[in-house]
């Protein structure tokens, strides 16, 4: 089995990437920080050192007292102290760990009456990371009974013409499709290549981010139908994407409140739970992407960020027909994973009171995408960060440790929960060499 990890190595001199992130966009503070690995990972039972050198205007503050606190991934700090910089850097024991996973040292600074803070992780073993969620016995037969149920009711949608997204390569058309007799629906945004032929090009389906939120800039990820693929990018709430950010934001505040957000509704009951039929609605797309004439009758890609990577992950684990699957620190991961004493996955259920119910605990079973990793046959790549609180590194490790087929991972050890354009752009030319 192919499983090859590309590890990008990130130093305090690779100026790019320092400017897009240690380096705040016109702040006066810079932060660097470097562990004595260069890679960011150790073996369980290795002591982690870590550099820390703090400039204002590119000059080191020297005499400076950082506050500094260690402990697990997003759990309580086990370790605080101070150091004082000496000719702007100080270094700082952030300890070991005895089972793999991730430890984060948070520290800040105090000038001029404003604190500066940053934070670093680094990893113990994260290979040998594995996913607190077990699968339910029944997991495939639940699914496989709501997607048949689901299929019954005949692929229906409307198409029409965005021409303020049209381009002299690609055109672009917005879709609504409907998933069901209850006058359920997802809105979404098709791309084609401009006088597409039939039966040329690879479906690419990508799901969105977390939120109640319109598409944002849809021609974002133009270049995949420039470059030959049908994409389609869609939303999961049934909300028209041409209404404007004002509408969006008054049906987010109303209905996706800490209480009562959307990833909450229904947990007490797999039957009931809000996001079954969004996982359903991934089925649902692919079959409306290989109903269209212009598919090459080969490749269908799932590709996604966040949610949109855990939807991803879901559909490729769900339809054997995904081919290929790219995806970036998917969320929905391991969510239970704080029973287990370490980070778990988004949305962090656990930070609401009341929340690690048994019925609720059973529910997430069914909804996690390491459950759904175990299923998936398509080839497969993974991209995260560590420094990511979000989705943190813990969970990507433990999807990525579940998956059984042809598989490659892109860490990226300093960004936090964002992507470069430039990884983005990667995720195209992966698949391009993955095309069937």
């Amino acid at each position: 089995m192919k499983n090859r990890i590309l590890t990008i190595i990130i130093a305090c001199v690779a100026t790019v990437v320092v400017l897009a992130e240690n380096y705040p966009y016109r702040s006066d503070l810079l932060w660097v920080t470097e562990p004595d690995h260069s890679d960011w990972i150790y073996k369980t039972g290795e002591n982690a050192q870590i550099n820390v050198s703090l400039f204002k205007y590119g000059i080191p503050q020297d005499g400076i007292t950082v506050n500094y606190e260690t402990g697990s991934e997003l759990m309580p700090a086990d370790k605080k102290g101070s150091i004082i910089l000496k000719n702007g850097k100080a270094e700082i024991n952030i300890g070991t760990m005895k089972e793999p996973g991730f430890r984060d040292c948070i520290f800040s600074v105090d000038i001029n009456g404003r604190t500066y803070s940053h934070h670093v992780k680094v990893g113990f073993s994260p290979e040998k990371i594995k996913p607190y969620t077990k699968m339910p016995d029944d997991f495939i037969d639940f699914w496989s009974k709501n997607i048949n149920e689901a299929s019954k009711y005949p692929l229906k949608y409307t198409k029409k013409k965005a021409e303020e997204y049209c381009t002299d390569k690609i055109d672009c058309y917005l879709i609504k499709v409907q998933l069901n007799s209850r006058g359920q629906d997802v809105y979404g945004y098709l791309f084609y290549p401009k006088n597409v032929q039939p039966r040329s090009c690879p479906v690419v389906l990508s799901p969105p981010g977390a939120g109640i939120k319109t598409i944002k800039d849809p021609l974002r990820h133009k270049y995949y139908a420039e470059e030959g693929c049908i994409r389609l990018e869609f939303e999961i709430h049934g909300l028209n994407p041409t209404m404007n950010a004002e509408q969006f934001n008054e049906i987010s505040n109303a209905f996706n409140g800490k209480e009562n957000g959307y990833l909450m509704n229904g947990l007490d009951n797999r039957e009931n739970y809000y996001m079954k039929r969004v996982y359903l609605a991934c089925i649902r797309c692919i079959d409306l992407l290989t109903s269209l004439p212009e598919w090459d009758g080969k490749n269908v890609i799932v590709q996604g960020g966040s949610q949109g990577g855990a939807l991803a992950m879901v559909a490729a684990g769900l339809d054997k027909r995904v081919t290929a699957c790219v995806v970036n620190h998917p969320a929905l991961s391991d969510m239970a994973g704080y029973k287990a004493g370490r980070a778990g996955g988004y949305p962090h259920f656990f930070r609401t009171k009341g929340m690690d119910s048994k019925d609720k605990l059973e529910t997430m079973a069914y909804y996690d995408v390491v459950n759904f990793a175990r299923l998936i046959k398509a080839d497969t790549f993974m991209t995260w960060g560590f420094n990511d609180n979000t989705c943190p590194p813990t969970t990507s490790y433990a999807v990525f440790n579940t998956l059984e087929c042809t598989k490659e991972a892109l860490i990226t050890p300093i960004n936090e929960h964002w992507t470069s354009e430039e990884t983005e752009r990667g995720h195209l030319d992966w698949i391009k060499k993955h095309l069937k």
